[in-house]
């Protein structure tokens, strides 16, 4: 399920990497529903072959801003937030009880703060899935895996002209790894077959823009985390059931800090 938030702020400045404070934010409002689901899902999570899931993700969009060199610049009051989850019962309905009883949603860095006040909240039809669909980013795409080098081993992030096939094998592993924790039972069906939106692909390069986002994920004043995403339109194609896998949890990896979350073109 997709909840869209329409925020109203009065500040004029947001913090540059704000994904990890925006996540915090989203734990404290899942308090007011859950205190024990959100320790839980904040401290433990899902795990399925030694990795970490929180089935969740979002996209945060403004209306207008400058990015600056240490923030974000607001140039409109309004922006929306979008967070999905396949978990109804679990997840949605304890942040929407965190959004009627806070009516706002402040995110901090140390440095810079900014309050929204939660105008409203709605959901978002569910779409009907194809055997193509298109999709845009509405936060960039992670995906990865490690490599060995020698006797070091370091973590490589996939951009969109390394190998088809290996994203393929990456993305597609992910995605049947959420779908057995929703479920509780393995994916049996064909893998989905993405593919990059060349003719955005083509665009982009000859306008000399970037198709990649370096961003940095800093936790409370620790050493930034330097992740690779990309923002790149994909058609996908195959198992309704895993596409709305992706759809709700996010696509790819590091969901629960906002990235993966796509819209359908």
């Amino acid at each position: 399920m997709r909840l869209k938030l329409t925020l109203f702020s009065q500040d004029e400045f947001f913090p540059l990497n704000y994904n990890y404070y925006l996540s915090s934010a989203i734990y404290k409002l899942l308090k007011f529903g859950s205190e024990e689901f959100s320790n839980f899902l904040h401290d433990k999570g899902f795990q399925l072959k030694g990795k970490k899931y929180k089935l969740f993700t979002f996209a945060l969009r403004f209306n207008q801003l400058l990015i600056n060199s240490t923030n974000i610049r607001l140039l409109s009051n309004e922006a929306t937030l979008f967070i999905s989850s396949p978990l109804i019962d679990d997840f949605i309905r304890n942040f929407i009880i965190g959004t009627f009883e806070q009516q706002s949603i402040e995110i901090a860095d140390g440095t810079n703060k900014c309050k929204f006040l939660i105008n409203q909240v709605e959901a978002i039809p569910q779409p009907e899935f194809q055997e193509i669909n298109h999709f845009k980013m509405l936060s960039p795409m992670v995906l990865s895996t490690v490599e060995e080098n020698g006797n070091k081993t370091h973590q490589h992030y996939f951009r969109y002209n390394d190998k088809i096939d290996e994203i393929n094998r990456v993305f597609n592993q992910n995605l049947k790894n959420k779908y057995k924790l929703i479920y509780d039972k393995e994916y049996s069906e064909d893998d989905l077959i993405l593919v990059w939106d060349e003719n955005y692909i083509n665009k982009k390069l000859n306008e000399k823009k970037r198709l990649t986002k370096k961003i940095s994920v800093i936790k409370n004043h620790e050493e930034p985390i330097e992740i690779i995403a990309n923002e790149i339109p994909f058609t996908l194609s195959g198992n309704s059931e895993l596409i709305k896998v992706g759809y709700e949890c996010g696509f790819g990896e590091k969901n629960s800090i906002g990235f993966g979350m796509a819209g359908m073109l």
